[in-house]
């Protein structure tokens, strides 16, 4: 099942718990999901979830489903609500110590779940740049940021090196979930298994080393970096830590309390360990509910600095005027509650809002600036999806309220809607946000005692 040379490395490694990690990965592994904060209170959440959950240890927001569950195929999750993860792919962004106001770089981020993550804990405050090299995984990843709601983000499909010229000491903190050989997928994901070779974990260190150098440019003195892989090489583990320490000696590993079922690293286990490598954190499957990990929290010396007082550039893509975005402010005056504004941006006819303090964004591969408004069409605006899953019912004029059913398999309201079915409704003419079981799902608008489906075709399914 396992390469051969895998498997001789890891007997080497683990002596007598080989045993008990080779029969682990045999069974059935753990699924898991996380709640998202921007839309649910967890507890209440809880107290309502259309399945059966159970806590992971690591993370608040983190719950075990059961396997015959299908979360996915549920209005919840379409509605963004909870975003389905590995278990142990949640620990690195909670280690990430993420707050509101922040300045964070998700340096690999695709698909999204670290992304998102760090999202819920900044409360829609601050600035996320959300970075994936590859163009197709950069569009699912600026997908599931739309979906959970998220307004702070920016959405980049650059080099870590191109962003390291850009935003230099820039981040209070950075993730960097590396490119790896992925052996703690192994039992998740049968083309892990069949690409490994001793060649390709050398390959994934050395492309590691490269990528982390991009990340202590971007972080600005005092800042947090937090490494992580989903393989057991420690090449690629312990090997990747020790090697950045000795270029960057400015940098220490934060020793922080973790769970007991998280593992020490191993300096036994590479040449010239660094000091203090034991700090950093393995999870291992036969150990805990979830799959393989490594994790490492570093730090960077000095005192933070406030974010007013960094340069940021006044070049690039010019923002909009008030007049210019008339349409769309007459649909907020007349749609929205309390809308604050903020600085926005045209992307041809599409009206994006940026985050606070963003600095330009010009000559950047970027596919979300910012939080999509909508549409700026022939003196009239359309609003956008994104806008809708990122509001609540409390933020405007007009809703209207969908029902899930009790059962995954029942075919409800809220199932049509996501097929694209409109339905009839007494009331003011308009524009509605659409919510099911009270999170916002989409755009519709009534007219003539119809509610116009305005779901994206898209991302309609056959639910029935």
């Amino acid at each position: 099942m396992f390469p051969e040379k895998f498997i001789i490395r890891m007997q080497e490694m683990l002596g007598e718990e080989y045993e008990a990690f080779y029969e682990t990965l045999r069974e059935e592994r753990h699924q898991g999901l996380r709640i998202n904060t921007l839309k649910a209170e967890t507890e209440g959440f809880l107290k309502k979830a259309p399945f059966s959950l159970s806590p992971v240890p690591w993370t608040e927001t983190g719950f075990y489903y059961e396997g015959t569950a299908q979360p996915g195929r549920h209005p919840l999750h379409e509605a963004g609500v909870y975003y389905i993860q590995e278990p142990s792919a949640m620990a690195p962004a909670a280690f990430a110590d993420a707050r509101p106001g922040e300045r964070i770089l998700d340096l690999c981020a695709a698909p999204g779940g670290k992304s998102t993550q760090l999202a819920a804990a900044m409360k829609g405050q601050g600035i996320l740049v959300c970075n994936e090299i590859h163009p197709a995984r950069a569009r699912i990843l600026s997908e599931n940021i739309e979906r959970m709601g998220i307004r702070n983000a920016v959405v980049t499909n650059e080099t870590p090196e191109r962003l390291a010229e850009r935003f230099a000491g820039f981040f209070d903190k950075v993730l960097v979930d590396a490119p790896c050989s992925g052996e703690g997928m192994f039992r998740k994901n049968e083309e892990a298994c069949g690409e490994w070779s001793p060649e390709n974990v050398e390959l994934c260190a050395e492309r590691q080393d490269t990528i982390l150098d991009s990340a202590a440019q971007m972080l600005q003195n005092g800042g947090r970096l937090v490494y992580s892989t989903c393989t057991f090489a420690p090449q690629e583990n312990e090997g990747t830590i020790s090697r950045f320490l000795k270029r960057y000696p400015a940098f220490s590993i934060v020793k922080l309390g973790k769970p007991e079922c998280f593992s020490p690293g191993r300096p036994d286990w590479i040449p010239e360990p660094a000091p203090g490598i034991e700090a950093t954190m393995r999870l291992w499957p036969h150990k805990l509910k979830g799959e393989g990990h490594f994790l490492a929290v570093l730090r960077k010396e000095g005192t933070l600095s406030d974010i007013s007082s960094l340069p940021l550039r006044k070049d690039g893509n010019r923002r909009a005027s008030e007049k210019e975005c008339g349409e769309f402010l007459t649909f907020a005056s007349q749609s929205l509650k309390g809308w604050q504004g903020g600085n926005y941006l045209f992307f041809g006819e599409q009206l994006y809002l940026l985050p606070p303090g963003m600095p330009s964004l010009k000559g950047l591969k970027v596919l979300r600036p910012g939080l999509h408004l909508g549409t700026m069409k022939k003196n009239r605006f359309e609003p956008s999806h994104a806008l809708a899953l990122a509001l609540k019912p409390d933020e405007v004029c007009l809703s209207a309220e969908l029902v899930s059913g009790e059962e995954n398999k029942d075919y409800g309201p809220a199932f049509a809607w996501l097929n694209g079915e409109t339905f009839p409704l007494t009331g003011e003419k308009g524009w509605y946000l659409i919510t099911v079981d009270g999170y916002s799902i989409g755009w519709g608008k009534l007219a003539g005692g119809i509610m116009k489906n305005h779901y994206p075709k898209g991302l309609r399914k056959n639910w029935r």
